[in-house]
């Protein structure tokens, strides 16, 4: 389920993804870096997000639902600033790897102006919305827009945009642009909610893993939680035993074991 090389991406990419979206002219920059955001937020594989992969079924705009607060926003009739003010964004799951037919996994606002998963979904939703797109259309799905060469995202857009990312942002981080694919957003979201000391089984059940294979490899590959190992296992090591009670005992006041 990941990479030979499992390489955790780190939150200055996305932003640095979200920042330039923000200015650009294109829409399948914006796609892009929204899909990004969701894949991050959602812990989701390439073939869930993305609108041509094989491996699995991508969300579409059925299965998002928006609230502002408790409550639920028609996406059909609720106003573009209305669906940008919400609060929850919802993804239910059809036919998706591991996932349970109408099983519904929900996150709230973070709070952040880029990088949140509600305010991506809003974007999409309305883009897909103002196109007349059909319910089953795939949340990556563009339409061909003035200089926009591409229709669809695919996980070549994704790697290739989050590799751009680290080579502007550079190798300080730990890793190289060619280190990095698609699919290593998921194992970002991830460590982050790891780094946040989020219960391990709370992360299994939305990253919909059977097994700890994947939470154990990114314990050990993240720096701030190994980082005062070595530190503690000095100080826990400085012990003394108690001291065995028959060593201490007159000879003749032991008791036989038989």
């Amino acid at each position: 389920d990941f990479p030979n090389r499992l390489t955790l991406l780190y939150l200055e990419h996305g932003r640095h993804i979200a920042q330039l979206a923000t200015f650009s002219t294109l829409q399948s920059s914006r796609a892009i870096s929204d899909m990004i955001t969701l894949a991050f937020f959602f812990l989701l594989r390439p073939g869930e997000y993305v609108d041509t992969n094989s491996d699995s079924t991508p969300f579409t705009l059925a299965d998002v639902s928006l609230y502002l607060g408790d409550t639920y926003l028609d996406l059909t009739s609720a106003t573009d600033q209305q669906l940008l003010t919400a609060t929850r964004v919802t993804l239910t799951f059809t036919t998706q790897k591991n996932g349970v037919r109408g099983e519904v996994i929900g996150l709230c606002s973070s709070g952040d102006p880029l990088l949140c998963p509600v305010r991506a979904a809003a974007r999409r939703i309305i883009y897909l919305r103002n196109h007349n797109a059909p319910p089953g259309t795939p949340l990556a799905r563009l339409f061909t827009q003035g200089s926009d060469d591409i229709t669809s995202i695919n996980a070549r857009n994704i790697t290739r945009t989050i590799q751009q990312a680290v080579k502007s942002i550079g190798i300080n981080l730990g890793f190289l642009p060619s280190d990095v694919t698609a699919r290593s957003l998921r194992a970002a979201g991830a460590n982050a909610l790891l780094l946040a000391d989020v219960d391990p089984n709370i992360i299994r059940l939305i990253g919909r893993w059977k097994s700890d294979e994947m939470l154990r490899y990114l314990h050990v590959q993240a720096a701030p939680l190994m980082e005062q190992y070595a530190k503690k296992m000095l100080h826990g090591g400085v012990y003394t035993l108690l001291p065995n009670a028959q060593h201490l005992l007159p000879s003749a006041t032991l008791v036989p074991l038989h």
